[in-house]
């Protein structure tokens, strides 16, 4: 940080304090830097800096802050490092259906409990991290705006006569003499450089030639980019922005997409098997899939959506065969192919109610897997449907509960009302599949009421089964678009910045003697090699290499 008591320019004009090269006559205000040897620092033309400012105030010390380029690198290393642990191992939103409490302990042992304890399981959606996102926009905003600025107001109030010291501290510098009249040498170098497309000014016999002007804005433009880049990112944070939802549509049916008005049907699916011919010897006897595909149709709700109780009119707007990595799209909305299950699974069955005591059957009655009505009217009784596992099973406290939301074990616990039964009702369960009745004990469960009634499918003509399931991953990201519109605009300021540089040329004559300083942010060779040309051209014969001032050659 420097601090000047006095920052008024030997030549007159009065500087902000903080400024380092007269922002007039380009003469060094600092004596340290005046004394000292080699080109003057030009990076932002020596301009007063708020992040250089003397006796700061809290508002400045956080602007301090984020202006320095090594607090913004430490960042950017320390984002990077945590999202390359966060690929370690799987995120949690990577998964259709798991418990993560217990997950990454089974499957990676105390490594994985830890990884879940310390919340690195879900690492892009912790505060810490989009905390550090928005450290890092924070970063890149105060860093342009505090060098931007100042250089702006620099490079916008040039003056051609520069001071001798200015002249013969930059990297390209020439002093010699010259034959015949001042004005006519300088108007004659002027013609030569507007030759090599430089914008010339003149004053007297002073001049000053610039270029390329607008390359210095690549970097800030960059900046522009990563900054909306990095706001599209947090916003995706925001709930309704981005949907990532995984659903199983059993063939032939239709599934509303959650918190849309959409509705995706799996109208066939497809799968085709690798033969053994085609395996390697190592997989022969097993089934590989060759290709699987859901023929799709995507509908769009535009009456009676929100009612579960009344059909919803659908309009169909898309229709798509998708297959892995070829998506059906609709509006940003976008649905992959992810697995499937083509193994039998239970869709309805049409069961009887078996009363023991009498031996009368009432029914059949329709019992889908689901959605399955809440009464149903068989004969004189009434079941009243109270519960509803999918895939039954027992937690750790001997309760019951479901492990997935697939009708692999489904059961149904009803209340049976009626003649002769408890006016309250009396619980009865019921397994359709004959094997859970076994393995889960559906007679010793009922006790009592499983002498008097019997809820079964009398024939296998009563069974339905559901087709293959299709595993579908539903995505929209609304702000993707701006990504990549901010990652446009990253590139374009990278490509200014890449392959043009900014030159300037000063020339003063005084009497027979010309100085000449020229500076450019990017290759110096070019940039000498223009001067000694335009020299050339003006009746000064001289090497390049002649022209060099020592500092950085590149």
């Amino acid at each position: 940080m420097l601090s000047f008591e006095n920052t008024k320019c030997e030549c007159g004009h009065q500087n902000p304090v903080g400024t380092v090269l007269c922002e007039n006559c380009g003469n060094p205000l600092d004596q340290e830097v005046a004394e000292s040897e080699g080109p003057l620092e030009m990076r932002y033309d020596g301009v007063a800096r708020r992040s250089q400012k003397s006796n700061p105030n809290v508002l400045d010390q956080v602007w301090k802050f984020f202006s320095s380029v090594k607090i913004a690198v430490r960042l950017i290393v320390i984002t990077l490092l945590a999202s390359i642990v966060g690929t370690i191992f799987k995120q949690e939103n990577a998964f259709v259906s798991f418990d993560p409490t217990t997950y990454y302990k089974d499957r990676y042992g105390w490594i994985g409990e830890w990884y879940y304890k310390l919340g690195l399981s879900h690492t892009y959606q912790s505060w810490w991290f989009i905390a550090l996102l928005v450290m890092i926009a924070t970063s890149l905003v105060i860093c342009s705006l505090d060098r931007v600025l100042p250089l702006y107001r620099a490079l916008n109030k040039q003056q051609i006569r520069k001071h001798f010291l200015f002249l013969t501290r930059q990297r390209t510098v020439y002093e010699g003499t010259i034959d015949g009249e001042p004005e006519a040498f300088t108007e004659k170098l002027a013609a030569q450089l507007r030759r090599k497309r430089y914008r010339v000014h003149t004053e007297g016999t002073a001049l000053f030639a610039e270029k390329n002007r607008f390359s210095r804005w690549g970097p800030y433009i960059n900046h522009i980019g990563l900054i909306v880049f990095l706001l599209s990112v947090l916003l995706r944070t925001i709930p309704g922005w981005t949907k990532d939802e995984y659903m199983s549509i059993p063939e032939g049916e239709a599934m509303q997409i959650p918190d849309t008005n959409y509705y995706i049907k799996n109208v066939k699916f497809t799968v085709q098997y690798y033969t053994d011919a085609e395996l390697p010897k190592d997989l022969k006897g097993t089934q590989r899939a060759k290709l699987y595909e859901t023929q799709a149709a995507l509908y769009q709700c535009t009456a009676n959506c929100g009612d579960p109780s009344v059909k919803p009119t659908l309009v169909e707007v898309a229709r798509h065969n998708i297959q892995v990595n070829d998506p059906l799209s609709y509006k940003g909305l976008k649905a992959y192919q992810f697995s499937f299950d083509d193994t039998p699974k239970l869709k309805a069955v049409k069961p009887v109610l078996i009363d023991k005591t009498t031996g009368k059957t009432y029914g059949p009655f329709d019992l889908p897997m689901k959605n399955a009505p809440r009464t149903i009217k068989v004969g004189p009784y009434t079941l009243e449907l109270k519960q509803n596992y999918m895939d039954f099973a027992l937690d750790a406290n001997g309760q019951p509960t479901t492990k997935s939301s697939e009708p692999n074990a489904p059961a149904f616990i009803f209340l049976i009302k009626g003649p002769g039964i408890d006016p309250q009702g009396v619980p009865y369960m019921y397994f359709p599949r004959e094997i859970d009745k076994v393995n889960f004990s559906q007679d010793a469960i009922n006790g009592a009421i499983a002498n008097k009634f019997e809820i079964k499918v009398g024939s296998m003509q009563n069974v339905t089964f559901a087709g293959a399931i299709s595993s579908l991953d539903i995505r929209s990201d609304r702000a993707m678009p701006f990504i990549w519109f901010g990652a446009g605009i990253s590139l374009f300021g990278l490509f200014i910045g890449a392959y043009w540089f900014h030159r300037r040329i000063w020339v003063r004559v005084d009497g027979r003697r010309i100085t000449l300083g020229a500076h450019t942010n990017k290759n110096n060779y070019g940039m000498r090699a223009e001067v000694a040309a335009a020299l050339g051209g003006a009746g000064i014969s001289v090497e390049p290499k002649s022209l060099d001032n020592g500092g950085n050659k590149a």
